[in-house]
């Protein structure tokens, strides 16, 4: 037996949905959809690539695939679930193309990162924001990924695997490992 995924949608989401999906209310409803998850969604960008210009960049390329395909959301997620996947996915392929097109290393471009923060006039957080933000920016895409997730965004595991398309209990590993390199840096270098 063939089932969906019974996924709990407000009423008040169904019916942006239905109006995304309409033509002749789509732009309408879009600009809805911008204006309710453009703070959120930036967030999620901003704390990949710790850069205001990058992040408006990606930002608008979340935005436009976003209209582009909003007739194939399939309600099996909630929006902001499938509208966070197509947000983690283009912030990781802009870092990806990003660290080819330049030749960086891995830790050129964590200096970089971490140099653009600093000179940010939109970064609003002191000096020990950016040590946490430059040990956070050394883990691994994907333990840096499910460690903001779950500490920055408080989202569930599940939330998480539905968004990354990861098993929960590969989840788990990934934040556990992430949180004891963190641990580990923090102590190691007495920077805070």
């Amino acid at each position: 037996m063939n089932r969906k995924k019974s996924v709990l949608i407000s009423a008040q989401e169904k019916e942006l949905l239905q109006r995304l999906k309409n033509s002749k209310s789509k732009d309408n409803a879009f600009r809805e959809l911008v204006n309710q998850s453009k703070k959120n969604l930036y967030f999620q960008i901003r704390r990949l690539l710790l850069n205001h210009e990058d992040t408006n960049d990606v930002l608008q390329n979340v935005y436009l695939k976003i209209y582009r395909s909003i007739h194939k959301f399939k309600e099996e997620s909630k929006l902001s679930t499938w509208m966070y996947r197509i947000a983690y996915n283009e912030s990781i392929n802009y870092l990806k193309s990003k660290e080819k097109k330049y030749f960086f290393s891995s830790e050129i471009m964590y200096n970089t990162m971490i140099n653009n923060l600093r000179q940010d006039p939109y970064f609003d957080g002191d000096e020990l924001d950016i040590k946490l933000q430059g040990i956070i920016a050394k883990l691994p895409p994907k333990q840096k990924l499910v460690f903001q997730m779950k500490y920055y965004d408080d989202l569930k595991f599940k939330e998480i695997s539905q968004i990354l398309g990861t098993s929960v209990g590969a989840l788990k590993t990934s934040y556990h490992l992430a949180k004891n390199k963190i641990k580990k840096e923090i102590s190691e270098n007495q920077t805070f």
